[in-house]
């Protein structure tokens, strides 16, 4: 018993002296911290200093143990661009940018061949935000041969301009891009505040105030719908084919926080006290619902179950949440930006606190309310939100993202994406073998068509949370 014991002490002993330890005042502190869980969640994506990619395919996490979605990279991708420009570490910046080359696509709009079947519109913003991040804070250029990071984000913002739908709903867009995908009649937030978001920085960033029209009416439109409500509420979404009048009101992080930033970037634009009162309630609202009583961050949808149920995607979330606030206290400082760092100091504390877990003593798990207990999770989703809300307690020593005319370097391209807003979906070309199985896939896919309709006369959109992919 004694031996025992003392393993057990020299274990828990060996994962303290491993645990991340995080002062908020102190930005050494808040650095090192990032540094070691950014290299955590690399683990995830490459090994041997980016020289092997474990799924071979360049901007794809493996796939083997657990199903990461495409979109997931993009926000990894992000929240890295972020750790460079808050730190000042560029040890991933190359991987980075080998992967947004490499997922951009021959149309050069993050719509790759070997993503179009899947395709969703807020998976495609997400890559979007990615490239708007790397011009506002100015990653280094590719070369000039090569799409460059504000042409790619007007890209995915114009193919996504081209399908605002008025079909149903006098506007919006719709969750899928392919009417053959479970969710292509669902108008969702992360899709139309994705848009609303990507459009408010174009505009501030280039100063063309087409982009800012449409951020306009976007938020108009989902006010209209009231995909946000008169309290400020940022509902998960609605069915389009009851003309976007029966909600699913659950409400997920990182949607409010992408209205919130984009709300905010709208009034740096405009000076316009509507934004500002906007960006009051907003944050208002959504701190009241995303934060506990001690000021600790908790993606409530999913976290507030036994067990905690939220899927891989879910895990994420928080990540782009920290990062919204963080960008929103930057856009509008002073203003908001003591209460918003007080939030997201006490969030960066709770979350390192519980970093104790697995074999290095240090994974991050999902719990942050956890008074420094790891919950036995551990992910790239886990990994991204530890790391993002520590490192955004440096935005207020940072500076504020550039424009084209504060010291932008990034080329842009007004047309980029239009010459492909809605391409076909590429199969395998058929060979004779593949002739002998026609008879059998034909009967498969008539079972399968039925089931569809079957499926689409069933309610479970209004009631459930929609199809097991995001939100």
């Amino acid at each position: 018993m004694r031996i025992h014991s003392l393993i057990a002490c020299l274990a828990a002993a060996s994962h303290s002296a491993l645990a991340i330890t995080l002062d908020v005042t102190s930005q050494d502190s808040i650095k090192a911290a990032a540094k070691t869980i950014a290299a955590r969640m690399v683990s995830y994506y490459s090994k041997n200093n980016g020289s092997i990619i474990l799924s071979n395919v360049p901007g794809l996490l493996d796939q083997s143990v657990t199903q990461y979605y495409w979109w997931e990279v993009g926000e990894m991708f992000m929240s890295l661009i972020d750790y460079w420009y808050l730190t000042g570490d560029s040890e991933y910046n190359a991987q980075v940018m080998q992967g947004m080359q490499f997922q951009a696509g021959s149309n050069a709009d993050f719509m790759p061949t070997n993503q179009t079947k899947d395709l969703g519109n807020d998976d495609q913003v997400f890559w979007g935000f990615a490239a708007m991040g790397a011009a506002e804070f100015n990653l280094p250029n590719p070369s000039s041969d090569l799409p460059q990071y504000l042409a790619l984000a007007q890209a995915v913002f114009n193919t996504q301009a081209l399908r605002w739908d008025t079909t149903s709903c006098s506007g919006g867009l719709k969750w899928q891009i392919f009417a053959f995908n479970n969710g292509y009649d669902y108008k969702n937030s992360p899709t139309n505040f994705g848009f609303f978001n990507l459009a408010a920085r174009l505009g501030h960033y280039t100063k063309n105030s087409s982009y800012l029209d449409w951020a306009e009416k976007s938020y108009n439109w989902s006010q209209r719908t009231q995909l946000i409500s008169t309290e400020y509420h940022v509902w998960d979404g609605m069915d389009d084919l009851k003309n976007c009048t029966d909600w699913n009101h659950i409400e997920w992080t990182y949607s409010s926080g992408m209205a919130l930033h984009g709300a905010a970037v709208m009034y740096a634009a405009t000076n316009s006290t509507i934004w500002k009162d906007r960006v009051t309630a907003i944050w208002n609202t959504s701190s009241s619902v995303f934060f506990n009583s001690a000021k600790v961050m908790t993606e409530v949808a999913c976290e507030s179950n036994s067990p905690v149920n939220c899927n891989t995607d879910q895990l994420s979330f928080k990540a782009s949440y920290s990062r919204f606030l963080a960008q929103t206290a930057s856009a509008i400082r002073p203003w908001l930006s003591d209460s918003i760092n007080t939030y997201l100091a006490a969030s960066a504390s709770a979350a390192a606190a519980q970093c104790i877990g697995g074999t290095s003593g240090s994974d991050c798990g999902t719990l942050w309310f956890n008074n420094g207990k790891w919950d036995g999770t551990t992910g790239v989703g886990q990994e991204m939100s530890a790391m993002q809300v520590i490192q955004s307690n440096l935005v207020k020593y940072s500076k504020l993202a550039v424009t084209n005319t504060t010291g932008g370097t990034s080329q842009g391209n007004p047309s980029a994406g239009t010459q492909d807003a809605n391409p076909q979906v590429v199969y395998a070309a058929i060979t004779t073998g593949d002739k002998a199985g026609a008879g059998i896939l034909t009967a498969i896919i008539i079972i399968l068509t039925l089931s569809t309709v079957w499926y689409g006369l069933t309610d479970e959109m209004s009631t459930h949370l929609p199809f097991g992919r995001k939100g």
